[in-house]
Order: structure tokens, then C-alpha cells, then sequence
């Protein structure tokens, strides 16, 4: 390694500046040089947070560095781009877990879109953490509810937290999840990522917006996911509100790999390319049936495999 290149870590994105944080702490504004923005798979911005690269001084006076190589990462997380179809946008990158908010109302979180989540966090190997937000909004009829769904994913291997920032409930274990580990906080606008990341990191004074009552839906207040230091090797990502959860770079023949509970019966059906859709001898089907899958769990399934949208 030459003096003049540099290792850093990727802690902020704005299209084409990065924030490039230097093993020494200190933070500069780094942009790709050329060569390398077509390097990779397609995707419309080809650096995420929480990459590691190469960096060199640009302008010492500007305090601006080159990017010259985008070091091999550990995982990634991807979504459907925007702008560009069939290209896909990362998130993020080399995550040690992904933290996901969901809130049975004011929003209320679908479990198809809860699935969308869980399924492209699996293909990239990426546990995954879920926290029931706003329990004090709920009657014990709706919190019966919550914990239904809680019992199944956590069954599925899923980490499971119940949170409402009025009541306290929760936190103190929220702040331990974050403990040495580069985690991604994901989940609908509007489910309260920015007020308990606030209680989490209160220094960093992240903007919140209230939800919107007549249409249920929060407001976006993040453009870009930013990487927030908050202790020794803990880190928070905060990624951008997610419309688009694309279930990318996932043929459809692997599809059931992505659910733990049909990834178990593997090669146990009639036929090796079964579909698990009318196929005679699917054990898939016959676990659905004896209630050993959870009808939401096939449904969502369906709807990903005949690529229809059961976020809502």
C-alpha cells in the first residue's frame, strides 16, 4: 500500500459526493474517479454506505479526496432504483444486521411488505431485528394481534422487540441491539426510525416528522442513507424511506430458499423443480394445509413469485 492511498470508510452519500471517513476519524468529501463508475452489477449509484475503499488527496486546501478502488464487501443490500428501471440502488453495505420498524397503525406495516424485507435481507445473509413501534397507540384486541405476529416470525428465527417511546417500553434493550455492530434501520415512513434513533444517539439531532392523520402515510425526511458513529465499532445506518423494495438478483426457482420455513423442507417434494404452487407431492403445500406455514407467509410468496405488490 503507497502513502498517497488511503483506506476509508463510505459514511455518507449524496449521489455523486461521498463522505469518506479516514481510519484517523477525520471526514472528507470524496467523489469516484471515472473508471470505476461502470464497474459492478447495474445499479445507479455504484459506492453505498458502509463500503470500504481506497482513497487519494485531491485538494488539500478544499480538503477533497479521490476514491480509486471500492474494496470487496461482505453483503449489500439493494433496492429497485427510482429513476432507472431494471437497475437497482444500494442502501448499504458490509451490515451486520438490519433493524426493521413496523407499527400495526398510524402507519399500519403490511406483512407482505414486512416479507419483501425479510426475503431480499435473506438472499444477502443479513439477520435481521424486528420492533413493534407505537404499542401505546393499541387496544389489547390489536396487541393480541401484534403479538400473533410476533410469535410467528419469531419462530422463523426472527429477533423480536415491542416498543413505545411515551411508555419506555423497550428502549433499553433498542440501545443494547446496536452494541458493536454496523446495523441498518429500515422500515416505512411514518413507523418512528428518527425518534428512536433520536433516543438512541440524542447528540446527532436527526429531523422527525409527524404522520400525516388523514392519510396515515409519514412524511420522507431522508434522501440519502447516512452512516452515524454512535461508540466503538457501532455504527447506524439509517437508509431512505423504502417505496420500492425490489426482490432483485433473485431468480424465481430460488425464490423458497428465502423463507426459512419452505428453505427447511427443501428437496423433500415430488419433483426437484417444484413450485410449490399445484404440483402433486408438495410437501410445501401439505405444511401450508396442516398449518405448519402461515397462510400470510404463501401468500406473500405468490405475490412475490407472480412479481404482484402485496405491500400495502
Amino acid at each position: 500500500m503507497t502513502e498517497s492511498k488511503k483506506k476509508g470508510l463510505i459514511v455518507r452519500s449524496t449521489g455523486s459526493w461521498y463522505e469518506v471517513r479516514s481510519e484517523e476519524g477525520k471526514v472528507y468529501h470524496g467523489r469516484l474517479k471515472g473508471k470505476f463508475k461502470l464497474k459492478g452489477p447495474q445499479t445507479s449509484n455504484p459506492i453505498a454506505v458502509g463500503d470500504w475503499v481506497m482513497y487519494e488527496m485531491e485538494d488539500e486546501v478544499h480538503q477533497t479526496v479521490l476514491i480509486v478502488e471500492i474494496l470487496p464487501r461482505q453483503n449489500y443490500l439493494i433496492r429497485k432504483s427510482v429513476h432507472k428501471t431494471g437497475q437497482g440502488q444500494l442502501l448499504a453495505a458490509n451490515i451486520d444486521q438490519a433493524i426493521f420498524i413496523m407499527t400495526f397503525k398510524m402507519p399500519k406495516t403490511s406483512l407482505g411488505f414486512l416479507d419483501r424485507f425479510l426475503v431480499t435481507a435473506e438472499a444477502f445473509r443479513i439477520p435481521v431485528q424486528i420492533v413493534f413501534n407505537k404499542m401505546d397507540l393499541l387496544n389489547e384486541e390489536e396487541q393480541d394481534q401484534v403479538f400473533e405476529w410476533a410469535g410467528l416470525y419469531q419462530s422463523l428465527g426472527y429477533g423480536i422487540l415491542f416498543t413505545s417511546i411515551p411508555k419506555e417500553q423497550g428502549i433499553e434493550e433498542f440501545n443494547e441491539m446496536f452494541q458493536g455492530k454496523v446495523s441498518l434501520m429500515s422500515g416505512h415512513s411514518g413507523v418512528g426510525k428518527s425518534s428512536l434513533m433520536n433516543i438512541v444517539a440524542p447528540d446527532l439531532h436527526i429531523k422527525t416528522k409527524e404522520v400525516s392523520d388523514f392519510a396515515e402515510k409519514g412524511v420522507h425526511t431522508t434522501t440519502y442513507s447516512t452512516m452515524w458513529e454512535l461508540g466503538k465499532d457501532t455504527y447506524l445506518i439509517d437508509s431512505p424511506g423504502i417505496k420500492e423494495l425490489g426482490i432483485l438478483e433473485i431468480e424465481k426457482e430460488e425464490l423458497a430458499h428465502y423463507f426459512p420455513e419452505m428453505r427447511e423442507l427443501l428437496g423433500q417434494c415430488k419433483f426437484n423443480n417444484c413450485m410449490h404452487l399445484s404440483e402433486p407431492g408438495c410437501v410445501v403445500r401439505e405444511a401450508l394445509e396442516q398449518g405448519d406455514i402461515a397462510e400470510s407467509r404463501y401468500f406473500s410468496y405468490l405475490s412475490m413469485l407472480e412479481n404482484n405488490d402485496n405491500r400495502r
